[in-house]
């Protein structure tokens, strides 16, 4: 079986043009860096406006399935992928819309979608990666039942960046989804219909 072997590098640029070495598991990662590594997955280079342009960009560094230009990489080499984001713009969000009942339809046209652009990501182990930090701020939905106060946005935002951490340790299912115990013998699990 073959992994993909992902650079070890200090950043993406590094990443993509001179990296340490390359790792498909973070155990051999960590003894090629000397220090701990994380794996993460970061964009690198310009973007592009169309999906045609960063393929000829980065011919031979990622699959290409275009007629006359039909590129395939060996499973090892696939770190590397396109993205497509929306483009940076400065326009307010919508305002909710009404139904308009008006020609026949309940909805207005509906706007064109926003500009995207393509964009370069790299996996890749990063070097000297501090490690995770659990932040002491409740979950969203922990403060939501508590506070039952209204937040503000930008705790919102915050609320909704962070990992959903579980309340307490998962038990192991000692029984499969469509068994149940018998009442008058716990120790016998019979098929649930």
């Amino acid at each position: 079986m073959t992994a993909i072997l992902y650079p070890v590098a200090a950043n993406a640029e590094q990443a993509l043009s001179a990296p340490l070495a390359r790792a498909a598991r973070e155990r051999e990662a960590q003894a090629l860096a000397g220090e701990p590594v994380a794996f993460v997955v970061e964009a690198a280079g310009p973007r592009f406006a169309t999906r045609e342009a960063a393929l000829d960009a980065y011919a031979g560094r990622l699959e290409d399935e275009r007629p006359g230009r039909t590129a395939s990489l060996p499973p090892e080499d696939r770190f590397l992928r396109l993205t497509e984001t929306v483009a940076a713009t400065r326009a307010r969000a919508p305002a909710p819309l009404q139904p308009s009942y008006q020609d026949g339809r309940r909805w207005p046209q509906a706007k064109a979608p926003p500009p995207t652009t393509w964009r370069l990501m790299v996996s890749y182990w990063r070097i000297g990666a501090a490690p995770i930090v659990r932040p002491e701020t409740p979950q969203a939905r922990q403060a939501r039942r508590k506070g039952r106060q209204s937040l503000d946005p930008e705790t919102v935002r915050a609320l909704t960046q962070q990992p959903l951490q579980a309340v307490k340790p998962q038990q192991p299912l000692d029984i499969g989804l469509f068994e149940a115990r018998l009442p008058e013998s716990p120790h016998i699990i019979v098929p649930d219909e």
